[in-house]
This record gives C-alpha cells, structure tokens and sequence, in this order.
C-alpha cells in the first residue's frame, strides 16, 4: 500500500463529493465535516457514477441513475437496488493536499 496525492483540499468543497482518477481506479472523494473519504465512484447495481449523486447527511451518497444508498465511510450499501458494497480508501490531509492509500 502507498499513499498518492489526489486532489488539492481547496477543490472539496464540504458536503461535496469529485471524482478523481488513481492507478487505473475511479474514486469519489467525499468531503463530510468529520473529513474526507474515498470510495470507489462505481454503483454496484449499474456502474452509474456516485460523485454526480447527491452526498447526504449521515455520510451517504445516492447513485443519481437509480437511488441505490453507500456510506462514504465504509462503502457499505445502504439501500436496493445494489446489494454489494464499494471499496473504501483511507485517506489523510497533509499541508492542503488529499492523499488516498492504495
């Protein structure tokens, strides 16, 4: 595992989710008021993209082309139609800059 720069901390707007793009893997950067979190940016149901859904209170994004529910602090499905959780990536902020481990 290695930690890899992603995104600047000035471009996560809090209650905001953006995808960013690491090794090949699309993720979805969250950024909650108790910090940010990454998941994979791929709903399980249908491969819709969860950064273009809508990041609710309590830490869960909705995939916008069917409703299905994750929690961006574990991946963890919430609500059908998906049934199988996303990868969750720990993350860290230092000197203004999101890394991601991989």
């Amino acid at each position: 595992m290695e930690w890899k720069a992603a995104l600047k901390e000035a471009e996560l707007a809090l209650g905001k989710a953006r995808s960013v793009e690491l090794n090949g893997l699309r993720l979805a950067l969250c950024r909650l008021e108790d910090g940010v979190f990454a998941i994979e940016d791929i709903c399980t149901h249908d491969g819709g993209a969860l950064d273009q859904g809508e990041l609710m209170e309590g830490g869960r994004i909705e995939c916008p082309r069917h409703g299905a529910l994750f929690d961006v602090r574990t991946g963890k499905v919430l609500s059908l139609p998906a049934v199988k959780d996303v990868r969750s990536f720990r993350t860290k902020t230092e000197n203004g800059e999101i890394f991601v481990e991989l």
